[in-house]
């Protein structure tokens, strides 16, 4: 029996920034939900990781808060066992109140942290939450993955393993290809603290890829999944310290009727989730989804404390029409009917893209087919509710790795971090004519028309110059998007509801003209003899850097309404 204990509930593991000092500290969970409202952000090894990690701590609480209130008495329509602290009977829907939950929300989030039940929580379910204890955290003993996977495999045999250096994805690095870039040297690849371990345990659940082959056997068929927030295109909500991101994106309240949550750590035997997860039903409740395993870990610790990982597939379900999830954008899918959704998956070709040129992605605009994210849904109940300020500024973010595309591999090769601000008041606007997310949706288009004005300017320029035309524009255009970006956003968080939406539209407008003018000035202060004595082209006569300026400034006048 291992005599060794690293606890995540009473040992540093998460990354946090102090308010006070703006210095890291590496804090355990006791500390974090006691403190939260010290803390300004996550600060993880990366964005994506601080992601997993608040999926992490939501999954705590969304089961915490949906069986206690903010005064830690069970709610009166749920019977609850006194020592494990679960639910022991179906919940009465005739009795079940939702307005209780938001009670419960609105209570919290006026005092301004959390109540002691989170931490009573904790302590009942401590031993799980520990890296070496007998059922390890996010692990499972050498018995059971013995127990389910194919005797070639078991640990016994010494296959089947995953190096740490794949597992961290600041690396991820397989034995076949070696990252060149990695932050550290070869030596130190395989290298970890138990606190990083435990960061990337919760990490490589959500982000595998499909690199390792081992899975669990079953009696149908399976092939090796991908980790579940691999396969969406997160968004989340941002707020002024961990406490307050933590509560904006603590979902209570999705449907009519009662959801228990079951995490992964109250299953009372690993048999019994494996049992479950064969299924590949979708669960109903965030606190599953938010813990969900891609993969079955197995750790065996030589002497130097250092781990040897055994990973096997686990089968998962699909994300079609996978709505309970409230942290992702969906698009239709292709291959479905107009009835079906799925998480609109950031790609490599859409690496420069910026989350407000999708904004009707993140809010139905024109209350059509589109569906809005879960997340979005839910803050536009509570300021229906009134529980956050009309003026409140909400900041909603994203951060994901994308893979390769490739689908024997699925390796990451980028994050992607990015958000923007807007008030509550504008986000759900109701105003019938006049109404801002449509004229905010009007602004990006007419946006994106002038910036294809732009890119065939600049194309242009390019067959003048006798390169490659497309990347040539493609080049130059991705830079004037990174141009609008900073401008864009802050025009877009300064609107609210006592604008004059006309004069304010027409201030991006004049905006976005200079900005465009700007771009193609300097590309014409770069001109060379050859752009100037141009080319000659059928229809069109004489073209060159003075005739291709005068199209982008009839295009402007043509599309803007100034």
């Amino acid at each position: 029996m291992n005599s060794q204990s690293f606890n995540l509930v009473t040992d540093s593991w998460i990354k946090v920034i102090d308010q006070d000092t703006n210095q890291p500290q590496q804090v355990s969970l006791t500390e974090l939900f006691q403190h939260a409202q010290q803390y300004r952000q996550l600060a993880g090894d990366m964005r994506s990781q601080d992601l997993a990690i608040l999926r992490f701590l939501l999954a705590i609480l969304t089961t915490v808060y949906s069986r206690f209130d903010a005064d830690d008495d069970a709610y009166e329509w749920l019977e609850i066992d006194a020592k494990t602290l679960t639910i022991t009977e179906p919940v009465d829907e005739d009795e079940y109140e939702s307005s209780d939950l938001l009670d419960t929300w609105q209570q919290l989030f006026q005092q301004g942290h959390f109540s002691g039940i989170v931490l009573r929580y904790l302590e009942q379910y401590q031993q799980r939450f520990d890296l070496f204890g007998q059922q390890p955290f996010y692990q499972v003993t050498a018995a059971e993955y013995d127990a389910v996977v194919p005797a070639k495999k078991q640990v016994a045999t010494g296959a089947g393993t995953v190096a740490v250096k794949q597992m961290n994805r600041l690396i991820s690095e397989s034995n076949n290809t070696p990252n060149i870039f990695a932050p550290k040297t070869d030596g130190e690849k395989n290298q970890v603290t138990q606190a990083e371990l435990a960061r990337w345990l919760v990490t490589y659940q959500n982000f595998t890829g499909v690199t390792d082959k081992t899975k669990i056997e079953t009696a149908e068929k399976f092939s090796t999944p991908s980790g579940w927030l691999y396969k969406l295109n997160p968004v989340f909500a941002n707020g002024r310290s961990i406490f307050e991101t933590l509560m904006l994106n603590l979902v209570l309240v999705t449907k009519k009727a009662y959801i228990a949550q079951k995490p992964v750590w109250e299953y009372e035997s690993l048999q019994d989730y494996v049992a479950t997860r064969q299924k590949m039903i979708l669960p109903d409740d965030l606190a599953a989804l938010y813990t969900t395993w891609s993969r079955l870990i197995h750790i065996e610790w030589d002497e130097q404390h250092q781990p040897t990982i055994f990973s096997a597939g686990l089968p998962m379900f699909s994300n079609e029409n996978a709505f309970v999830e409230p942290m992702t954008t969906w698009k239709p899918d292709s291959q479905g009917g107009t009835e079906d959704f799925k998480p609109a998956v950031k790609s490599t070709k859409s690496l420069g893209s910026a989350m407000w040129r999708h904004f009707s992605q993140y809010v139905n605009v024109d209350k059509s087919s589109s569906h809005e994210p879960g997340l979005v849904t839910w803050l536009h109940l509570l300021e229906r509710k009134g529980l956050l300020a009309q003026d409140q500024q909400l900041y909603l973010a994203t951060a994901v790795l994308v893979s390769d595309g490739n689908a024997t591999s699925q390796s990451p090769v980028v994050e992607v971090a990015d958000d923007f601000s807007i008030k509550a008041e504008v986000l759900f606007d109701t105003e019938a004519e006049q109404r801002w997310p449509e004229r905010i949706e009007n602004v990006i288009d007419l946006t994106q028309i002038i910036g294809k004005d732009y890119w065939h300017f600049v194309a242009a320029i390019g067959e003048i110059r006798n390169v490659d035309t497309r990347q040539f524009a493609n080049q130059y255009s991705a830079k004037f998007y990174d141009r609008l970006n900073g401008p864009f956003k802050q025009w877009l968080a300064g609107l609210s509801n006592d604008d004059d939406r006309d004069a304010k539209v027409l201030e991006w407008q004049k905006q976005l003209k200079r900005l465009v003018l700007e771009s193609a000035k300097e590309l014409m202060n770069s001109s060379t003899s050859r752009d100037i004595n141009g080319i000659q082209k059928d229809k069109v006569g004489l073209q060159n850097i003075f005739t291709v300026n005068n199209w982008l400034r009839y295009n402007l006048k043509q599309h803007l309404s100034l």
